[in-house]
């Protein structure tokens, strides 16, 4: 995965036509991001800077940040992007994690990820084995199990939900 950082610029700088800033590292505490602005802002060609906005950022995949962003989320949102790649990343994109708060982003996550597959078929698949449900039918009937069918219906009622990227199926469950 790329360096997940943030692009802090002074806004002391910004107004008086200069831009100044820089890159920091995103995957490490908020008082460490912190601190790391705080240098920046020392460092400013205007005497006296205090403000600053993010203006650019990598390796946060889908994600989009403001201006302004909570420092505290950004550092929770590098390491489980650090961790858990492109899952976080389409996860929170796509179940509204957003909204969900730090202190449960990481539960809310590991609670949905239901893993990257093949298909919804294979996931269908993985899901009836997993759970036991599969070895209970007898082998000849298992071949004709539609698991296109049980994939759609597990979409259809709202209790998975499926997001293709990097030639993958990713899977959450709503619950």
């Amino acid at each position: 995965m790329n360096t997940i950082r943030i692009y802090v610029a002074c806004l002391a700088s910004y107004n008086a036509g200069t831009l100044f800033g820089k890159w920091i590292d995103a995957n490490q505490t908020a008082e460490e991001i912190h601190a790391d602005i705080s240098a920046m802002l020392r460092g400013s060609p205007v005497a006296g800077a205090e403000e600053w906005a993010v203006h650019d950022y990598e390796g946060f995949g889908e994600i989009s940040l403001s201006e302004w962003p909570d420092i505290s989320r950004v550092s929770v949102i590098a390491r489980l992007l650090e961790e858990h790649g492109d899952a976080f990343s389409l996860w929170y994109t796509s179940q509204d994690g957003q909204n969900v708060d730090i202190e449960e982003l990481e539960e809310k996550f590991l609670e949905q990820w239901q893993g990257a597959h093949d298909s919804k078929e294979a996931f269908a698949d993985y899901l009836l084995e997993s759970t036991g449900q599969l070895s209970e039918l007898p082998e000849f009937a298992r071949r004709y199990f539609n698991f296109e069918s049980f994939a759609r219906d597990l979409e259809l009622s709202g209790d998975y939900s499926f997001v293709r990227a990097n030639g993958q199926v990713y899977a959450f469950s709503s619950h």
